[in-house]
């Protein structure tokens, strides 16, 4: 029996190692798929889409997600982050809700791939309401008129702007303002235009105006009468 063995792994070594390393390379490209496959976790941008036309996203979700990938080797050693996106549909999002799942279905991967892992498994976010309103604009003048001038009265066309966001963040004592307009170098009435100015980051103009006309009325100051140069009897 030992010498079976024995001439078994010496008699004609070379071809049989010969054949044992074919047997291995007939493995190697005949293995099945599965055994091939690996895993690749990647920071992924998280897309935000279909916001109800009636609402703002006042708080934003994660800006990026981990999402891991299985694919055959070939595959995922050319796949980047580009290749991979990540999209929250808030299509029937309401004010109401404020964690939002996320799954599988939500993110994209080429052919052949696909989506084992997302970290994190949800979101927060949260919706508003939207609201119109028309504002007063307030001009900004800066300087003064030169001396012998006085301003008799100072008009913008239009007065108000429609002006809309978050229900949380627009309110009826909330003022548009202008970009600077300078008065201190004229010399008589003029009118000029001015970009629109809006009071907080979070509202946008409800109207294709981006700026408004302003007309500055001035006249000379009055002469005070000399009261010695009064006749006298």
């Amino acid at each position: 029996m030992m010498t079976f063995f024995r001439d078994l792994f010496t008699r004609n070594r070379g071809p049989k190692l010969l054949a044992f390393f074919l047997a291995l390379l007939i493995w190697l490209i005949l293995i099945p798929e599965e055994k091939t496959y690996s895993d690749k976790t990647m920071t992924v941008p998280l897309e935000t889409r279909n916001v109800p036309p009636d609402m703002e996203l006042v708080e934003k979700p994660a800006a990026t997600i981990e999402v891991t990938v299985r694919a055959r080797n070939r595959l995922l050693n050319e796949l980047t982050p580009s290749g991979v996106s990540a999209r929250l549909d808030l299509e029937r999002a309401t004010v109401y809700q404020d964690i939002y799942p996320l799954n599988g279905s939500m993110i994209t991967v080429p052919p052949g791939a696909e989506v084992v892992g997302i970290s994190p498994n949800m979101v927060r976010l949260k919706l508003e309401k939207t609201k119109q309103m028309d504002l007063e604009i307030a001009p900004m003048i800066v300087g003064k008129v030169g001396e012998g001038l006085r301003i008799v009265r100072i008009e913008v066309t239009p007065a108000r702007v429609p002006v809309k966001g978050p229900e949380s963040k627009i309110r009826t004592k909330d003022k548009v303002s202008t970009s600077p307009v300078d008065i201190s170098k004229l010399t008589q009435s003029t009118t000029v235009e001015a970009d629109i100015i809006l009071p907080k980051a979070d509202l946008r103009l409800a109207t294709t105006l981006t700026k408004v006309r302003i007309e500055i009325i001035l006249e000379e100051n009055a002469k005070t009468p000399n009261s010695k140069s009064s006749r006298t009897g």
